[in-house]
């Protein structure tokens, strides 16, 4: 099948290339000349497990090419998916012009019918102005040419979106006309074959989806941030309580780690759209509300807890922070929680070395011009004289570090643990001082 996908970003690149994998014959369109450049030259722009290896392979043989030419992309697919960024306002409504922008162009390009598919994560009611848009630009040229609109969410993770991509728990679509449910069910039933449901529905349940999934789970992980804070004052291990609730078929185990809160480029970003968009149409959603007043104190209560533990002062301590990218498995430091407690702890008069595994490079422009903070070769480089570790994100390579070299580099035997990774006890007969979220000290 020919397919086009508009917007080279993060699901842009993962769509195209899992596409081309498929079989398909894919152009890949974006507005960026250095990426496009980039891209063909095989420089991928963000690390992403075996994007690299996709997007090189299906360029190679030729089933996946890049253009910046709109004309050249609408021309190539019967299928069209706008996968472009669409940013938080400065209201914290999402910002449609790089989707609006895209529709008109389709307008101004379109030659023959072609179904228009929306996997930008938006608010309901956009494929309505998306197709309000490509037919005000169809009557300008007195052009009567039919298309299709539709919507098709991404449910996406960083750090193993090529599986999910691959291998969906669930594909959704809104449609409006039974043709365009038979060709799309068509394009993904390599990646269902296995069962997985492809679930259909009207355009609006569709666009809503994406944001009550995103909502749900932000939830989830500010309770249980709640819960710990509550377990802090109480002496009761939020480990334990989480597998007991976890093994409730009605609950399940995921989504239940507590730690410094989310971030990232979509959970924050689609609560706030949720909340503006529920505004806009005159109810107020206060649980999503308080979500994210959660998350944003989670971020200080870890930072408070270490200004407790130095009595207020912390001119002069020098830490070492382990992550620095939201999650595992990505470099997006997009509302990553090490940001926010970096720059309060050199607001306060400390230095940071930092290191993550592939996210330094994003946090070395994140950072430019913060005097106080210095990168390190790998992790055990930036304990060298450090007051405390602070492990921010649970990289592998930070579960099972040589302690007895650790004492050895670091100034002070002191961790704080942002994720819960080390065993308390453990910790304790080896000679650290250690502190974690919701778990009774040693």
């Amino acid at each position: 099948m020919r397919i086009s996908v508009i917007g080279v970003g993060y699901v842009g690149l993962v769509t195209g290339a899992c596409f081309a994998e498929t079989g398909n014959d894919v152009i890949c369109m974006d507005i960026d000349k250095e990426k496009i450049a980039g891209l063909k030259k095989g420089v991928i722009p963000i690390y992403e497990p075996q994007l690299d290896e996709f997007f090189k392979n299906n360029i190679k043989e030729g089933s996946l090419r890049v253009t910046t030419e709109i004309k050249k992309a609408v021309e190539h697919g019967l299928i069209i998916f706008i996968c472009v960024n669409t940013p938080q306002d400065e209201d914290g409504s999402a910002d449609l012009k790089f989707v609006m922008r895209v529709a008109e162009d389709i307008g101004r390009s379109i030659e023959k019918y072609r179904i228009v598919v929306i996997k930008s994560t938006v608010p309901v009611g956009t494929c309505e102005k998306v197709k309000g848009a490509i037919t005000k630009e169809l009557d300008k040229r007195k052009a009567d040419i039919s298309f299709d609109i539709a919507s098709n969410p991404e449910f996406l993770k960083e750090g193993v979106a090529v599986d999910d991509c691959m291998k969906p728990e669930r594909v959704i679509v809104g449609v409006e006309h039974e043709r365009v449910e038979e060709i799309l069910r068509e394009l993904y039933s390599p990646f269902v074959r296995t069962g997985a449901p492809f679930i259909v529905m009207d355009v609006k349940s569709s666009e809503m989806t994406k944001y009550a999934a995103n909502a749900m789970l932000a939830t989830r992980i500010s309770f249980m941030n709640q819960i710990s804070n509550i377990c802090d004052r109480l002496g009761a291990d939020i480990m334990m309580i989480m597998r007991g609730i976890g093994s409730d078929s009605r609950i399940g185990p995921k989504f239940l780690f507590p730690g410094v809160g989310f971030g990232g480029s979509c959970f924050p970003k689609d609560v706030r759209a949720l909340i503006k968009t529920s505004q806009s149409f005159g109810y107020n959603p206060t649980i999503l509300e308080e979500v994210m007043e959660v998350n944003r104190n989670q971020r200080k209560l870890f930072f408070e807890r270490i200004k407790k533990f130095y009595k207020g002062d912390l001119k002069g301590k020098k830490f070492a922070v382990w992550g620095l990218a939201f999650k595992p498995n990505t470099d997006d430091m997009r509302e990553a929680p090490a940001v926010y407690i970096v720059d309060d702890l050199t607001a306060a008069g400390a230095s940071c070395s930092l290191f993550d595994p592939k996210a330094t490079g994003v946090a070395k422009n994140v950072f430019k011009g913060n005097k106080a903070v210095r990168f390190g070769r790998n992790q055990y480089d930036v304990l060298k004289g450090t007051d405390a570790l602070l492990l921010v994100t649970e990289w592998l390579s930070f579960r099972e570090p040589d302690f007895e070299k650790m004492l050895s580099l670091m100034k002070t035997p002191v961790i704080f643990d942002g994720r819960n990774q080390y065993n308390p006890k453990t910790l304790a007969k080896t000679g650290f001082k250690y502190y974690c979220i919701g778990r009774p000290n040693v």
